[in-house]
């Protein structure tokens, strides 16, 4: 059998040919022989010998997307043993046998039916044999042949990403990367053309170029401005047939955005602005705004702003608002129309973020010159001054004028101002105003023992405008007048020892007086020559404390006051003598043993020992160590020399109350009071208070020794 086609036959005679028609070319392929290899037919006994006739297969070529009316001729079967008489019949069995491919049984020719995709499906495995027609019986082993369909450029290019979105940043140099597309073709790589693409851009130059064979899309100018222009919409193709003319070819597009960078400085509308701002204005508030505009966007146009000069400095401020990027201009402190009606500023806008490449393109700010307008607005009344302190004495006649407030309207029209006191409490009820002059008058008599200060609130309007309202404290301190009389700072209650000397201060007496320091404090003390006065005493005036004295030595040795107990409330006064130690009736010895009543001397207390006592651990061991016979010579020979103890021989344990306090005792008997013999030298030095005091005693002393 041989294979046949229309431009040409194997020139190769064997048993079996394949004859394929090839279109405008021939595809010759390799011829393969299988030698000493013959299918067992049924019921022969397998021979070894040299065949006579053998298989010679080749590959048959189909076109895809045949669109003739009429089946495609794709080759031809014939066996040596065909004589062209019908005996022989051809089968063809495998991949698409009786349904894409037919054959003729008799003739061997192999028509395609259907229109075949390379796409879908490349080749075709099929089997061949030739059988006697009459016996069916094989002539020929059966054969694998192959049909291949044959590529054509049916396919276009494809972008399967596309359409792209990318960003690029604004001001990039020329060639830089942008971005690389690629095209897929569905035809065979490894024939023709049909799947070789080239790029090239329909849309989107001078600005961008594309690599023919790569893809790459890159920047094609120097310096794209955002800020002229920020997006582009670039068309690439991709055309197989290494873009040759018939080639088939797809696009896409690629959407490009210039992505910002901060190449624009800050830069104000204006070179002049004018602001009004009226002079209630309240210090703290936002009382303009002001913008500087930046080509940039996001932080590349973030700014600050800042007043860098102007005689307004100190009386404006201002800040930046992040979210609007605007200048907010706020008062620092009060305007006032009449001192000061504009004020001149000039304001710097700032990047906050500088990118250095581009800093030749600054300087990144700009400044701006505003003028503020003071506007005039109706004020209430100024007072002269922020508060008032007044005077007028106490028991002053009503309608004495205490003082006078001003207040004046602040404005160029210079209303008149009317006064009237803001009557909220007790206070406002003792003075009025008068409403024009503003003269704050007395409307009760004053006592300063009962109110020493008063504190008033003065209201001024004016008479244009009632409602504008201003108000002033005025403190009123009332000055006194000597119209109290001294009084005895407390009842006086004296106590005088019978053995008290001539000469010996008893006791001092002090006054108050309810007036203030100047028509107070200065007293003249004197015996009330209106009642009987006692011979044995004198008084002393010092101007500030006065000094009661005992001027008249006694003439008979009775005490000043008869009683039959001493003065000291715990002294106990007896004559007789104890009976010794066996008296246990009239004396109890227990309490010489008593420690803490023994452990130190009771001495008189109107007059100061002049005997170093014994300390008291000394006088407790003694105790512990002596008899009772001791402990009382001990206590006789320091009676004996001790010239404080009363003028009686006596020793008694008294006033024994437990253990002593710490704050002493307050009874009057505990006073300072001096014989005539105490030393006073060292009261002058004890300041100048107590200079009065000393020359008093220094007196004393001198009639004393005279």
């Amino acid at each position: 059998m041989k294979i046949t086609s229309t431009s040409c036959i194997c020139p190769v005679l064997v048993c079996l040919c394949f004859v394929q028609r090839c279109y405008g070319t021939a595809h010759h392929s390799s011829i393969k022989v299988t030698r000493n290899q013959t299918k067992h037919i049924e019921g022969e006994t397998e021979v070894h010998h040299r065949p006579k006739r053998g298989w010679v297969w080749n590959q048959f070529f189909v076109l895809e997307e045949h669109m003739g009316p009429d089946p495609q001729y794709v080759g031809k079967l014939h066996s040596n043993s065909d004589k062209g008489d019908g005996s022989v019949k051809y089968i063809l069995t495998g991949e698409g046998a009786g349904t894409i491919f037919i054959i003729d049984d008799t003739t061997g020719d192999i028509h395609s039916t259907k229109s075949l995709d390379r796409e879908q499906k490349t080749h075709y495995v099929l089997h061949a044999q030739a059988i006697d027609r009459r016996t069916n019986k094989p002539l020929e082993p059966e054969s694998e042949f192959i049909i291949k369909v044959q590529d054509i450029n049916d396919n276009a290019p494809k972008f399967t990403d596309g359409p792209y979105i990318v960003t690029v940043p604004e001001m990039s140099d020329m060639g830089t990367s942008v971005l690389q597309v690629t095209a897929t073709d569905a035809d065979d790589p490894t024939y023709g053309n049909s799947a070789r693409v080239v790029y090239s851009i329909l849309q989107g130059q001078p600005y961008f170029s594309v690599d023919p064979k790569t893809g790459v899309i890159r920047t094609a100018l120097h310096n794209m401005d955002r800020e002229a222009r920020e997006h582009y919409s670039v068309v690439i193709q991709a055309k197989d047939m290494a873009g040759q003319v018939g080639g088939l070819s797809g696009s896409t597009t690629v959407n490009i955005t210039l992505t910002d960078v901060n190449d624009n400085p800050p830069r104000f509308p204006q070179k002049h602005y004018q602001l009004y701002v009226p002079e209630s204005a309240q210090v703290g508030s936002a009382v303009g705004k002001i913008k500087a505009n930046d080509a940039d966007t996001g932080s590349n146009a973030d700014m600050t702003y800042s007043i860098i000069n102007g005689d307004g400095i100190g009386i404006f401020s201002i800040s930046t608002d992040k979210e609007t990027r605007e200048g907010i201009l706020s008062l620092k402190k009060p305007l006032n129309y009449e001192k000061k009606k504009s004020y001149t500023l000039t304001i710097e806008g700032a990047n906050t973020h500088l990118d250095f490449r581009f800093s030749h393109l600054g300087p990144f700010k700009d400044a701006t010159m505003l003028k503020i307008i003071v506007g005039d607005v109706d004020e209430p009344p100024l007072f002269s001054m922020p508060s008032y302190v007044m005077e007028v004495y106490e028991n002053a006649k009503i309608g004495t004028v205490v003082g006078t407030v001003l207040a004046q309207d602040p404005d160029s029209a210079n209303s008149l101002v009317r006064y009237f006191i803001d009557h909220s409490g007790e206070d406002d009820r003792v003075f009025n105003i008068d409403a024009n002059s503003g003269t704050i008058r007395t409307t009760k008599v004053l006592d300063r023992e009962e109110t020493p200060w008063y504190n008033i609130t003065v209201a001024a309007s004016e008479n244009d405008n009632p409602g504008l309202l201003s108000h002033v404290t005025v403190g009123i301190r009332v000055l006194d007048v000597n119209d109290n009389p001294p009084e005895l700072a407390r009842e006086y209650d004296i106590v005088v020892c019978e053995n008290s000397k001539p000469g010996q201060v008893i006791h001092t007496i002090s006054a108050t007086d309810k007036d203030d320091f100047a028509n107070g404090p200065r007293f003249n003390f004197f015996l009330d020559e209106r009642l009987s006065i006692n011979p044995n005493f004198t008084l002393k005036d010092n101007e500030a404390i006065v000094v009661l004295f005992i001027t008249l030595r006694r003439s008979k040795k009775e005490p000043l006051i008869i009683s039959e107990e001493d003065v000291r409330e715990n002294v106990v006064t007896y004559d007789d003598e104890g009976g010794g130690e066996e008296d246990t009736e009239a004396f109890d010895i227990t309490a010489l043993r008593n420690p803490s009543a023994a452990e130190e001397l009771k001495y008189r207390r109107d007059i100061r020992p002049e005997v170093k006592l014994t300390p008291r651990h000394q006088t407790l061991s003694t105790l512990e160590s002596i008899d009772v016979q001791e402990f009382i010579k001990q206590k006789l020979a320091e009676a004996d020399l001790d010239p404080s103890v009363p003028p009686y021989d006596s020793l008694q344990t008294y006033a024994y109350e437990g253990q002593r306090s710490e704050a002493g005792s307050i009874s009057s008997l505990d006073s300072a009071t001096t014989q005539s013999d105490q030393d006073y030298h060292y009261l002058g030095d004890w300041g100048p208070e107590f200079k009065k005091l000393a020359e008093l005693y220094g007196e004393i002393e001198s009639e004393r020794t005279t």
